[in-house]
């Protein structure tokens, strides 16, 4: 059998942690722990649950590695693919950790993305994956000013990085040149229409619909939501937010209290604004939430 192919150790670390006898939420809270260095806190928000709930997770996990005497070697190259769900989750789940402030997660994710793609060259969402990395990456720059969030609406696009937006064009249109229609491609051909000068709303719901089919995350309604707004106005995005169980998630109240506010329910934007506060875990998140309960609370009074 030929040598392995993995480029760099940080990979086949990745490939034998997500072992198929665990549970893919499991292989990705372990391999977070192990690659990623996240703290069980920080793994407990990438997957919306608490700290307590995700230790447990992760004891339970570690103990039927040890109880079925699960081998962590990296595997075959034939069975790579079969890991490979679990691996791109991680490296999405450690990116999205460091595009909220730590660079060097981000950029390690960036680097483990085209590792990914070097070694399954035929994957598609590989190549969607490090799309949506690129150009979700290609706006760090952007979103902040004077340490303070800037919506992306609101972006000075001149510090976009062009040539990273470029580079994630490209590899997207290579994924779905391959048949990408992944979670992952799907992402990705989102972001980089709403990084057009005019975004075309009605093809991103579409594509949010998609992703909806294939994900059955309400996460993902809820962004569909703010497409629905652009098409039809708050009032029927609302609707839609309404429907949701999220009522742990920050950015579920944030989204409803900016409808709100556009329908001119200053207090109930307040009130969904400060939910949100309550369980935004990032400083600049709670100064750009106490911003707008200002700005609200300002235009209510007349």
């Amino acid at each position: 059998m030929p040598e392995r192919t993995i480029p760099d150790e940080r990979l086949e670390l990745l490939f034998t942690c997500c072992h198929p006898a665990l549970s893919t939420d499991a292989q990705v809270a372990l391999t977070l722990r192990a690659v990623g260095g996240l703290s069980t806190e920080e793994i407990g928000r990438a997957f919306l649950v608490p700290a307590e709930t995700m230790k447990r997770r992760l004891t339970r996990a570690k103990s039927k590695i040890k109880a079925a005497g699960i081998p962590f070697r990296v595997p075959p190259d034939h069975l790579l693919p079969d890991r490979l769900a679990a691996v791109l989750a991680v490296v999405y789940l450690i990116f999205n950790q460091g595009y909220s402030g730590r660079n060097d997660l981000s950029a390690e994710a960036i680097w483990l993305g085209r590792a990914l793609v070097e070694l399954m060259p035929d994957e598609a969402e590989a190549h969607g994956l490090l799309a949506l990395l690129l150009l979700h990456d290609a706006r760090r720059e952007a979103r902040w000013s004077g340490g303070e969030l800037v919506l992306m609406a609101d972006q000075d696009r001149s510090l976009w990085d062009a040539a990273e937006v470029a580079e994630g064009r490209r590899v997207l249109d290579r994924a779905v040149a391959m048949g990408g229609g992944g979670v992952y491609a799907l992402q990705a051909a989102i972001a980089s229409l709403q990084m057009e000068d005019e975004p075309d709303w009605r093809e991103i719901e579409v594509l949010y619909r998609r992703l909806a089919g294939v994900t059955g995350s309400p996460v993902v309604e809820l962004n569909r939501a703010v497409a629905v707004a652009e098409l039809q106005g708050p009032a029927a995005a609302l609707a839609l937010v309404d429907e949701l169980e999220l009522d742990g998630y920050q950015w579920f109240h944030s989204t409803r209290a900016d409808l709100l506010r556009r329908l001119g329910r200053d207090d109930e934007a307040v009130a969904a604004y400060r939910r949100a506060l309550v369980l935004a875990p990032d400083a600049a998140d709670r100064r750009f939430l106490e911003r707008r309960i200002a700005e609200t609370e300002r235009i209510s009074r007349g």
